[in-house]
């Protein structure tokens, strides 16, 4: 709760900061299941020591669900398994059809690589977040369908939005496409049914409620409240805004460089139509977007998301298989023929979408490997044996994570980036691949309190696209210096007077910060 070590040296509380609970429960529950199989005596847990070769040491290997690691990312992959069950019993209520059903499940597999990265990263707060917007989607759906809602169905509504938004600092967002039900209201001309649902009537409630004490408090608690909201949003506004005009800042490149804020690639739509999906969920879009009103907007609200950025395409790609399953319902489609007729048409379909399909799964099925990264290896080594344990370091946001974790060195910037205040840190710490004076950029890491700063040569020269290398999105932040050759380019050839080399690889070159410079 008390953590010093992570934004060095600001106590913060893990806990409120980084979403963390899923791993408290997971904790407590390896806890409890280790201390059962050890108290039966169950092997649980088998290691052995690999020769790597080539003079680097042995390393240990486990597997088994004694170890943390296994523990952990089985419980990712259940709870992602699980979630495929909500996909089936989503499609077949949408749909009225088992059937439905079927498809849904087959267009999220024949699009695997499109709807989820759980199986590149599973420690992803959508991985544990997003199962639970299914859920809860699948209860409005219900709570939208029903005239009279029970206790009970509520009472999981939301639970389901809490734990939706407990895992995850984005949920929010997501939560906020939902307003479309509005947008609904009016095109419907009022339709009242719309509005006087429960999910509807308690979203004005809560905003009522939360309305009250504030109308009737100090004006001036209005002013700083919007202030405050301004302040730690304005990111967002501010990278929502680079996409329709010219603006440009620091923050706002550092999310756009990066392709999964970027706006979505051009291949995306042509592997939706290579399966089928976007033919389909555009046919169904226009045959149903005045009679299955919510979902048709909230494809769309979810379509505009993905356009904008393109990781959010995570949203889209499931909410088409969802609205895929309606080419079963017979009640918007069951006047083109009969009922077996109509299953046969549907059962061509999913065939013509495993052609692809089957191709994409096949490609996600044989990649295999194993990670090796020996230059951080190196460098993590490094750090062990020959600095302090409260020695303070800083460099860019991954490494700085792996610093922390396998070190347990104090860092002062993370890859936490969407808090204000370390978005403020991290820029003084990448001051370093500016074209500033070595000065100036020892000045601002001494002001931070630190003592090593971890030099990567890559970040001083790599861009994803035209104009994002670091040193150049410095240059729209400080053009007076634009001439100048950046300074991670200098400071890697000479780091005097102000910095000292204290160990180089390939990758990495640590630079100790010399506080004095009198000191040697």
């Amino acid at each position: 709760m008390n953590d010093r070590l992570t934004e060095y040296p600001l106590v913060i509380n893990t806990l409120k900061r980084f979403n963390l609970y899923p791993e408290v429960v997971l904790a407590s529950w390896y806890r409890s299941f280790i201390s059962i199989t050890d108290a039966f005596g169950i092997s649980i847990k088998m290691c052995w020591s690999v020769n790597r070769g080539h003079g680097l040491n042995p390393v240990e290997s486990c597997e088994g669900m004694g170890d943390p690691a296994y523990f952990y990312v089985t419980f990712v992959f259940i709870l992602n398994g699980l979630m495929m069950s909500l996909f089936f019993l989503y499609g077949t209520y949408l749909s009225g059809s088992r059937l439905g059903g079927v498809v849904t499940a087959s267009c999220f597999f024949f699009n695997h690589g499109e709807c989820t990265r759980v199986m590149w990263t599973p420690p992803l707060r959508e991985s544990f977040s997003y199962p639970f917007l299914i859920l809860q989607m699948l209860l409005l759906t219900h709570i939208l369908r029903t005239p009279f809602v029970d206790k009970r169905t509520m009472v999981a509504f939301g639970v389901a939005n809490i734990l939706f938004m407990l895992p995850w600092q984005f949920a929010q967002f997501v939560l906020l496409t939902q307003i479309s039900l509005l947008l609904c209201f009016a095109l419907m001309f009022g339709n009242a049914m719309l509005l006087s649902s429960y999910y509807a009537s308690s979203l004005v409630i809560v905003w009522v409620s939360d309305l009250i004490p504030i109308l009737h408090s100090d004006t001036s608690l209005c002013d700083f409240s919007a202030c405050i909201f301004l302040f730690f949003q304005a990111h967002i506004s501010n990278l929502l805004k680079s996409k329709f005009t010219n603006y440009k800042d620091f923050d706002t490149l550092m999310y756009s460089c990066a392709v999964e804020f970027d706006f979505m690639e051009k291949e995306t739509p042509l592997r939706y139509t290579k399966t089928l999906l976007l033919p389909v969920t555009l046919c169904i879009f226009c045959a149903i977007v005045s009679k299955v009103v919510y979902h048709a907007f909230q494809l769309l609200a979810f379509a505009v998301l993905a356009i904008l950025i393109m990781r959010l395409k995570l949203f889209l790609t499931p909410h088409m298989c969802v609205m895929a399953s309606l080419i079963c319902s017979r009640q918007l489609f069951g006047w083109i023929t009969t009922k077996w007729r109509h299953q046969i048409i549907v059962c061509g379909i999913l065939a013509a979408m495993a052609i692809q399909g089957t191709i994409n799964l096949r490609a996600q099925w044989s990649i295999m490997g194993e990670f090796s990264n020996f230059p951080q290896e190196e460098l993590l080594e490094w750090i062990k044996e020959n600095t302090k344990q409260n020695a303070v370091f800083a460099g860019a946001m991954p490494t700085m994570a792996s610093v922390k974790l396998s070190t347990g060195r104090p860092v002062v910037n993370h890859p936490h980036y969407e808090d204000a205040g370390l978005r403020a840190r991290t820029k003084q710490v990448y001051a370093m691949y500016s074209r500033k004076t070595a000065e100036d950029v020892r000045n601002r890491l001494v002001s931070l309190g630190v003592n090593y700063f971890i030099l990567e040569d890559s970040w001083c020269t790599r861009k994803t696209k035209p104009g994002c290398s670091m040193p150049e999105i410095w240059d729209v932040e400080d053009p007076q210096n634009a001439n100048r050759i950046p300074l991670c380019t200098i400071l890697s050839k000479a780091p005097g007077p102000f910095f000292i080399t204290m160990f180089q690889n390939d990758i990495y070159t640590v630079l100790k910060v010399k506080k004095n410079l009198r000191w040697q």
